[in-house]
């Protein structure tokens, strides 16, 4: 394998650099790695890893460009709403750099495929923005022995790792258990600094490039936390669990997750038999006062104390911007109001 001249034209400010030259650009043309979400985080990780050479990058999201994914995810255009965030994303990624091969797969990850995908690539990056891909993100790599570049978001902090390299410490040493749902929510619930998934993806690519260059020190049993307010960071130390071992995949990554399956109902079915249900409002308060459908006003955290005011004489739909608070509601009061029949409302809150 060598590089053509117009490859050596673009990139030329690595071959000029004598820890890379060009036996490590052939080593980044020669790699394989798998992006898991072509969201928040990402987006800058498949940019700078394009930009870099590497020469075969996966891209699986079964996701779709909405208006609001702009503000942070800069790889896409207004002309790009509603279409593949896989398929797109490796559209502009091409016109960045012709001389890398995109495999995109507009579908969500799973226990049927995640085995499959992780053993074409030398190396997976975790993206996602849930705890059940993350924990079979984590499994599929352990069980194909691959590394895995970790990176977290919440609001204005950020996280940095990488697990299963060379022997090191899993996802699963650093969070045995996950969180409980109410307690763990994502950006499109709480916001988060536009320019925050640039800075942690950026990081998970410098990851990347120094595991395939042989660059560097790579960041395994150490997990980099980033605030982006104070700009300080600190390196926590944790080691491998060698008690944990994965033997293959769960058969219910969100049940693990405390996450309980529940029924939909959408506004439309709502709103022609509004008669038939009670109505829940578990969002914040701002939020309710701006714009709401009716019904109690129970915010996602004030339900351990307030569960009990819950009217459930009939079934209750429960309602939030996007359906995701609502889903980890009803998760909680399935424990606690066993009798009570809920419905998520599907999509959240209608504009």
């Amino acid at each position: 394998m060598t590089l053509s001249s117009d490859e050596r034209k673009q990139y030329n400010r690595h071959l000029i650099l004598n820890e890379i030259g060009e036996s490590g650009q052939l080593k980044l043309k020669q790699a394989k790695v798998l992006v898991i979400g072509a969201g928040g985080l990402g987006c800058p990780v498949l940019q700078y890893l394009t930009a870099a050479g590497v020469g075969t990058i996966g891209i699986i999201d079964h996701d779709v460009v909405d208006q609001s994914n702009l503000q942070r995810q800069i790889l896409y255009t207004m002309e790009d709403i509603g279409r593949s965030k896989a398929k797109t994303a490796a559209k502009h990624l091409s016109l960045l750099n012709p001389f890398v091969h995109f495999n995109t797969y507009a579908k969500k990850l799973s226990i049927d495929n995640a085995l499959s995908l992780c053993s074409e690539y030398d190396i997976i990056v975790d993206g996602s923005d849930n705890f059940a891909t993350r924990y079979l993100v984590n499994d599929a790599a352990v069980l194909t022995n691959r590394p895995l570049v970790y990176g977290a978001i919440f609001k204005f902090e950020g996280q940095v790792s990488v697990f299963n390299y060379l022997g090191s410490a899993t996802y699963r040493c650093l969070y045995p258990t996950p969180p409980k749902p109410e307690d763990s929510p994502n950006c499109s619930e709480i916001g988060v600094l536009g320019v925050l998934p640039g800075i942690i993806g950026s990081l998970q690519a410098n990851e990347v490039l120094k595991m395939i260059t042989g660059l560097g020190a790579v960041m395994t049993n150490k997990l980099l936390l980033f605030d982006a307010l104070s700009m300080q960071q600190q390196a926590l130390n944790f080691e491998k669990d060698t008690t944990i071992h994965v033997t293959d995949l769960k058969q219910d990554y969100e049940g693990f997750c405390g996450i309980v399956p529940v029924q939909h109902i959408t506004y439309g079915e709502l709103e022609k038999n509004r008669a038939h249900y009670n109505v829940l409002d578990v969002r914040e308060d701002a939020e309710r006062e701006a714009h709401h459908i009716g019904g109690q006003h129970i915010p996602l955290g004030h339900l351990p104390q307030r569960y009990q005011d819950i009217n459930t004489a009939l079934p209750v739909v429960v309602y939030c911007k996007t359906g995701k608070r609502s889903g980890a509601a009803i998760s909680y009061l399935k424990d606690r109001l066993k009798d009570a029949v809920f419905y998520n409302l599907q999509n959240g809150l209608p504009l």
